[in-house]
């Protein structure tokens, strides 16, 4: 099998099989490159992490080494606190970099870096300690040279970065080869594609376009009306094979039409002779089919204009007879009901008159009664206000007076209770005025030692100088206590005095306050008398309103039914109206109907 035999799908599947084909081949080989470059990627971040946490924990040992310096160089207390930040950044970098690391022998070399951080920590702690006692200081800044000692600690930490460092060389170099196989890749796969697809297209513009623009030109022809062209292609298997086998029938159907068009007109020419002799036949129907139509027609339009005493009289054809006396029948029997519905329309009338003139009546009546007792209603609603108003004014006098009863009643045990506080600052006004007579008393007596200190230092010459100074400051101070006391004493008296006006002033008070008490306690009960028959008052009241209320609602109610009722009694009566002008139209000869208008 060719090429050209295949089906167009089949080709089509088959250039985009190969060219998919090599898309995925080269779509899997950039997926493993980049797989490559992702892990070596990965795996050099983590290198990178562990090269910056040992960074980072060999610079906080070389800084707590340059602080622990500092202090035992200066003296600044500034620096321990650094030296144990620095040794904190030191434990966590530590953490850090342990938990990065997977092989045993690195976690060996942490654990002695740990320990090896732990002895500098010692001895730097040892020379601070040193630097804090004043008699070492001279010590301590001698050992500034051996305070450098993490040769050790570099080592171990070396010991861990170096391997790193080459593993993230090693794989930096992976990295850039995979990335030059996956862009080779990418360059090889683009080019066979392109080629490919290129071929494709040249083998299905070959095997697909070419035939179908033959096969179009020849579809061209052939509706053009060449018989004779020849269609090309016929013995292709695939679509293009299929269509021109189509082709070729329409070409053959072709002659076969133009074959049969002649016998047709041969055909044509024997028709129209039947065609005459129908035609007369068909004359001579139609005549007698416009009789029936025009008196048909006639009799309707006489109907509608409302005469239901037309008939049909002038016979038709025998074939049509039975329709001219179905008519004539239906006529009839329109009539006899149009005057029974014409009769039965009077009567309505009749009665929806009265109907709308009693539910008139009714609908006035009932609207005046309702207005009524929507008066009656608002008013009993304003007095219901009132005396409720009047209720709710008595309960708050009541309230008040009740308030102002237990304010005089707090009032009085108030003033008694100032009447008590009174007397017991006169009481401590009298003990005042004892103890400040025994300290005048003092105060004589005092001023007698200091006279007779004051003699005995007169007596005793040049020795009882200094005593005689004293005694002449004590008896100052004796005299100046006395005046003082009896300055006190005077004011105690004059205070003792008022506050004695005081008592009496607040005892009248007292009896005053209770005199209002019973007074207000007797308007209490006036008032209470007050609130609970203005409570009654407006409890009956609201009774009366809510009963009178509901009756308003009733008759409101049975006001919105009347005026419907009234509506539907005009409508009927508007209704009957419109129907009996509708009878009005027809011409039923003698009939009820002209008497009912007469007597209308």
């Amino acid at each position: 099998m060719s090429f050209n035999d295949l089906t167009i799908g089949r080709k089509l599947a088959v250039g985009f099989t190969g060219v998919v084909s090599i898309v995925v081949a080269m779509s899997l080989a950039l997926f493993v490159a980049l797989g490559a470059i992702h892990g070596a990627t990965a795996a050099n971040d983590e290198s990178q992490s562990k090269l910056a946490a040992a960074d980072a924990a060999l610079s906080a040992l070389v800084e707590q080494q340059n602080a622990v310096r500092g202090y035992v160089g200066s003296g600044d207390d500034s620096f321990p606190s650094r030296v144990r930040g620095f040794a904190g950044d030191f434990d966590k970098a530590w953490r850090t970099l342990n938990g990065l690391t997977v092989d045993p022998a690195q976690k060996s070399t942490l654990q002695s870096l740990k320990a090896e951080a732990a002895n500098v920590m010692a001895q730097e702690d040892g020379q601070m300690a040193m630097r804090r006692d004043p008699a070492q200081v001279a010590a301590a800044q001698a050992s500034l040279p051996k305070v450098g000692r993490l040769t050790a600690a570099r080592a171990l930490l070396k010991s861990i970065t170096d391997p790193e460092r080459a593993l993230v060389v090693k794989r930096s170099a992976g990295q850039a080869q995979a990335f030059q196989g996956a862009l080779l890749t990418l360059m090889l796969g683009s080019l066979v594609a392109i080629a490919l697809s290129a071929i494709t297209g040249w083998l299905l513009a070959r095997g697909i376009a070419s035939p179908v623009r033959r096969m179009t030109q020849a579809m061209n022809e052939l509706a053009a009306g060449a018989l004779d062209v020849t269609v090309p292609d016929v013995s292709r298997a695939d679509e293009v094979g299929q269509m021109a086998g189509a082709v070729q029938t329409f070409k053959d159907a072709a002659i076969a039409k133009r074959d049969l068009e002649a016998k047709a007109d041969a055909e044509r020419t024997a028709a129209a002779k039947e065609r005459a002799q129908a035609e007369a036949e068909r004359s001579r129907v139609a005549d007698e089919q416009a009789q029936v139509v025009q008196g048909v027609a006639r009799g309707l339009e006489r109907l509608s204009a409302g005469d239901l005493t037309r008939r049909l009289e002038q016979p038709f054809a025998p074939a049509y007879e039975k329709l001219r006396a179905d008519f004539n029948a239906a006529m009839e029997q329109l009539q006899q009901t149009i005057r029974v519905v014409a009769t039965n329309a009077a009567a309505i009338r009749s009665g929806a008159s009265e109907i709308s003139q009693a539910s008139d009546d009714l609908s006035r009546r009932t609207e005046q009664q309702a207005a009524s007792l929507e008066e009656t209603a608002a008013a009993l609603d304003e007095i219901t206000a009132t005396v409720r108003k009047t209720a709710e004014g008595a309960r708050l006098a009541r309230d008040k007076v009740g308030a102002a009863r237990a304010d005089a009643e707090v009032s009085g045990k108030v003033v008694g209770n100032a009447v008590a506080a009174m007397s017991e600052i006169e009481q401590s006004a009298q003990q005042i005025s004892q103890i400040i007579g025994v300290i005048d008393e003092i105060a004589f007596q005092t001023n007698l030692l200091a006279l007779n200190a004051g003699v005995e230092a007169a007596r005793a010459g040049d020795a009882g100088k200094g005593f005689a100074v004293v005694a002449s400051e004590v008896r100052a101070l004796a005299q100046r206590s006395a005046e003082a006391a009896k300055e006190i004493k005077a004011l105690i008296s004059a205070s003792t005095q008022q506050v004695g006006r005081g008592v009496g002033l607040v005892r009248e008070t007292g009896e005053v306050l209770e005199r209002i008490v019973a007074q207000v306690g007797g308007i209490d009960g006036l008032v209470g008398d007050i609130a609970a028959s203005a409570q009654e008052q407006a409890s009956g009241l609201a009774q009366v309103n809510t009963a009178v209320n509901q009756m308003d609602q009733v008759t409101q109610q049975n006001a919105a039914m009347v005026e419907q009722s009234t509506a539907a009694s005009h409508a009927l009566t508007g209704e009957t109206e419109a129907m009996s002008r509708q009878i009005a139209r027809f011409q039923l000869g003698e009939t009820p109907i002209a008497r009912t208008r007469r007597a209308a």
